[in-house]
């Protein structure tokens, strides 16, 4: 049948037949990612976050799918569809996407563990969250390659962020040594895989001879690959929908 996305009435009956094919498609003919579609319906078009949580949960203990792992864990994290967010479970559930290899699951996996906070549910465990990372990356997950080549360039200082570092002190005083061969590699893949600022990095190492031969020209090429893509970036307007839900 031929819509009129036009009419009022004719785009209510889509998205009201939609809902029944996913339900059917879901609890019926038992499809997993049929049943992460309604989800993202449930979540998209009707606003019920409580109940595509529970879809999301069920769809990942029950049928082992990666992203409605990811979703219940990002849900988890947000606090999104119950009353406060839990951390604990929201690392379990991203664990459960990455054993499933869902790159994203093992990128907020890994950042969980990177990073220090407040939360004793998720202790912080800097070497197995960078393994993590590296698989996420691996798996073509540009965001992760980023993370990863920052964290060669500034080092990882025993009991600091990563964030806070300096390159003051020695060797030892490293959970993290710097190693501006490794953030090449890492800041390479990142850019391949569509990364701005892995490009960014990418032309500062050039441009200084870190971690790669100096090479001026590719210093510049690189720099204006990172530019092109944050017009692009600025001027991209997205759907999500069907998509799934991008880690934060």
């Amino acid at each position: 049948m031929a819509y009129n996305f036009k009419s009022e009435s004719e785009v209510k009956e889509y998205i009201n037949n939609l809902g029944i094919e996913y339900r059917f498609g879901c609890y019926s003919e038992k499809k997993p990612e049929v049943c992460h579609l309604l989800a993202d319906f449930l979540e998209s078009i009707k606003k019920d976050f409580e109940k595509a949580g529970k879809v999301y949960k069920t769809n990942c203990d029950d049928y082992k799918y990666g992203k409605s792992c990811l979703k219940y864990g990002t849900y988890s994290l947000l606090g999104r569809g119950s009353k406060k967010a839990d951390f604990k479970i929201a690392y379990d559930y991203f664990e459960k996407g990455c054993n499933l290899d869902e790159p994203d699951s093992c990128l907020n996996q890994g950042l969980l563990l990177v990073t220090k906070n407040d939360k004793p549910e998720v202790k912080q465990d800097v070497q197995k969250g960078m393994r993590i990372l590296e698989k996420a990356c691996k798996y073509e997950n540009a965001n992760a390659c980023y993370y990863l080549s920052g964290m060669y360039i500034v080092g990882i200082k025993k009991d600091n962020l990563p964030g806070s570092l300096t390159d003051k002190g020695n060797s030892d005083d490293y959970q993290v040594a710097k190693d501006m061969t490794r953030a090449f590699e890492f800041a390479l893949k990142g850019c391949n895989l569509g990364n701005m600022y892995s490009c960014a990095n990418l032309s500062q190492m050039y441009a200084k001879g870190e971690g790669v031969e100096k090479n001026q020209k590719l210093a510049d090429e690189y720099k204006s690959k990172a530019l092109d893509m944050q017009k692009e970036v600025q001027g991209r307007q997205t759907l999500t929908f069907q998509e799934g839900l991008n880690p934060t």
